[in-house]
């Protein structure tokens, strides 16, 4: 991946000076396991339809641990696409700056959920937010975490081991559990939490967003299908991934409720089920004219979206009208992301 073009000499030894390649053949993605099926699915319909061009690369390593790639420079040693399971934070975007990577465009592909599953063999669980933050929770209200049964949590759940089989720390899908659930459960519990957001940070953090590394939760790293099949021998388990994934195993899996909702195609494009979240794909935009089939990659994404396109027949959840237009949109302008609203 890279030619010598000069050479210093330092202490006595010849040290080679590397600079990259100036162009690579084919597309780079890396990031979210949850949108990966979708990625791959507009590749190989981009492959098929241009046999000349290479086939892109797509690496499922999670949403964050994308990001740290993506946002390492510009260049054909770096990523042209992230994929993300939620929005990029501000910190990441600052370390893209950083790099060199300035223009970014952040382009909504769809919608999906967080799902929470049970084999079909399971107990039936019917969970609250305050029900999942209390058993997944490192800290729950500022204490540890000592419940082992789900009845612990709630005297209303059964008496059996909690067992959630779910992402990593690195994975947008645990961030946005944390968002969208054990958040809004905490703050809800201890309101006075709140404050410690701008007061003492890491004790908020450790309150409402750490999740305990116990037996209890059991990180299964950025194989989501590996949860599906650990699910099926460990009826009693719940498995945490994108709902698509929860579609695709219907015939062995069920949702399960948050606050009486289950997770289905209706309850998540219509923002009723509480884990309900947008998938991103990020681009950068110098990579655009370097890259071979960056423009037709993109726009084979946007004919793909629609309800009852190829990738709501994947299992994606399409974007409401509005946000479909404006995605089509700025990838026909190349518009670059506006920071001011990241977090």
């Amino acid at each position: 991946m890279y030619r010598r073009i000069a050479s210093v000499v330092a202490l006595g030894l010849t040290v080679a000076a590397c600079e990259p390649q100036t162009s690579r053949d084919h597309i780079k993605v890396v990031g979210s396991s949850t949108v990966y099926p979708f990625t791959t699915a507009v590749a190989e319909a981009l492959v098929n339809a241009n046999p000349n061009l290479r086939a892109p690369v797509i690496e499922s390593t999670g949403t964050g641990a994308g990001a740290s790639l993506f946002c390492a420079g510009i260049g054909p040693q770096h990523p042209d696409i992230l994929n993300a399971s939620r929005r990029l934070k501000k910190s990441e975007y600052e370390t893209c700056v950083g790099n060199g990577v300035k223009d970014i465009m952040e382009i909504q592909v769809g919608v999906d959920g967080v799902a929470l599953a049970e084999s079909n063999n399971g107990p039936k669980l019917k969970l609250s937010k305050n029900d999942v933050y209390l058993a997944l929770s490192a800290n729950p209200l500022g204490k540890p975490n000592v419940a082992r049964m789900w009845s612990d949590v709630n005297p209303a759940l059964p008496s059996i081991p909690i067992q959630v089989f779910g992402p990593p720390a690195t994975s947008g899908t645990r961030d946005a559990l944390v968002e969208l659930v054990m958040v809004p459960a905490c703050e809800a519990a201890m309101p006075q939490v709140k404050a410690l957001k701008t007061s003492d940070k890491d004790r908020y953090e450790d309150i409402c967003t750490r999740i305990r590394d116990d037996s209890a939760y059991v990180d299964k790293g950025e194989n989501d299908n590996l949860i599906v099949q650990n699910l099926s021998t460990n009826p009693n388990a719940v498995g945490i991934f994108g709902y698509s994934y929860l579609e695709e195993n219907a015939a062995r899996l069920h949702g399960v409720p948050i606050e009486g909702v289950v997770p289905s195609y209706d309850t998540i494009s219509d923002g009723s089920y509480p884990g309900a979240r947008p998938l991103f794909i990020y681009v950068k935009k110098a990579h655009i004219k370097p890259v071979p089939g960056m423009t037709d990659f993109l726009t084979a994404f946007a004919r793909s979206w629609d309800p009852g396109g190829p990738l709501t027949r994947r299992g994606m959840i399409a974007a409401p009208a509005d946000i479909r237009a404006k995605s089509t949109a700025e990838i026909a302008s190349q518009t670059p992301l506006d920071p001011a609203g990241l977090h």
